[in-house]
């Protein structure tokens, strides 16, 4: 049987959910199942800084709109201001998504809650920047939340999940080594799930994905980006999904996907972008567009993965 590390699988993480007793499994339980099992041909969507296109990116109302729209996870990005707190925020200046300008890593959050967040239009709004607390309280026991821009802050963000109760439910990722994700995870009796992130047309994600492949490290997930769709693309999608690993791809812009990308899906046929992803074994996808992809995976049929394998052995 292969050898898996245990900060992949974390922790066989069936928690209470929030509501009273009795009550119906929490939704994001099954999220994070669907996650854990190998066999699940689940098509799980992720939306990118929450629904951006009506509402500030990062913002608590852009994540709570992908919520009512039914996606299962939603990707948000962290900084830490200048009195350690954890801001959710892609950029490391507040000039681009707010009111503000300066480093937020040289401003306390007080400032910078006096800044406006910015639509995407670059407009002020009545929005403010959610904190990492904040967000996790929305999304607890309702969604999954990957956190892209963030790894470095692992420890932080490890020790406020544990007391909100939320660890299971959140996805990290980053390019580390395996011997250093391993060493960070073994400090921890509960770690959040770790999906790394493989360039595979260059030599850095090739050679990290040599990595776990050569080591027997088999993650939960594989993040796969690529610029052209090549054999060796297609030969690394066989692998990861052979492997027991979900294949998570993103469809935001063409140099992520071989042009497979949400625009293309919007201009054109759903199916022809989507549907290819999904055949080509992708079982999360991260997207601009989530009304749109939702709307297609509601409305397909059974998919047939013509040249995807799954394993036989099952994980410990």
């Amino acid at each position: 049987m292969r050898f898996h590390f245990l900060f992949f699988l974390s922790f066989v993480f069936f928690w209470s959910c929030s509501s009273p007793s009795p009550a119906p499994v929490c939704r994001v339980e099954g999220i994070v199942s669907a996650i854990h099992d190998p066999a699940s041909r689940k098509v799980l969507v992720a939306c990118h800084r929450g629904d951006w296109r009506n509402y500030p990116e990062n913002s608590l109302a852009a994540i709570e709109s992908v919520i009512r729209m039914g996606a299962d996870i939603v990707e948000i990005d962290l900084a830490l201001t200048s009195d350690s707190v954890l801001v959710v925020c892609h950029d490391r200046t507040l000039n681009r998504t707010t009111t503000g300008r300066g480093l937020i890593a040289e401003i306390p959050y007080d400032s910078i809650q006096r800044c406006f967040l910015k639509s995407g239009h670059g407009v002020a709004t009545s929005h403010r920047m959610p904190t990492l607390r904040e967000a996790l309280e929305l999304c607890k026991d309702r969604i999954v939340v990957n956190i892209d821009k963030g790894y470095q802050y692992y420890d932080l963000v490890q020790a406020l999940s544990e007391e909100l109760g939320v660890t299971g439910q959140l996805l990290i990722k980053g390019k580390s080594p395996v011997e250093n994700v391993s060493a960070k995870f073994a400090r921890y009796e509960h770690n959040m799930m770790y999906m790394p992130i493989i360039d595979i047309l260059k030599p850095k994600g090739q050679a990290l994905f040599a990595e776990y492949l050569g080591t027997n490290t088999v993650p939960l997930a594989y993040e796969v980006c690529w610029s052209e769709y090549t054999p060796a693309v297609e030969a690394c999608m066989r692998d990861v999904v052979a492997s027991g690993s979900k294949l998570w791809v993103n469809s935001l812009w063409p140099s992520l996907c071989g042009g497979l990308c949400d625009d293309a899906a919007f201009e054109g046929d759903p199916a022809a972008v989507y549907g290819k992803l999904v055949v080509m074994g992708a079982t999360m996808i991260q997207t601009d567009r989530p009304e749109l992809l939702i709307s297609y995976l509601r409305s397909r049929g059974p998919v047939s993965y013509t040249h995807l394998t799954l394993p036989t052995t099952s994980r410990v």
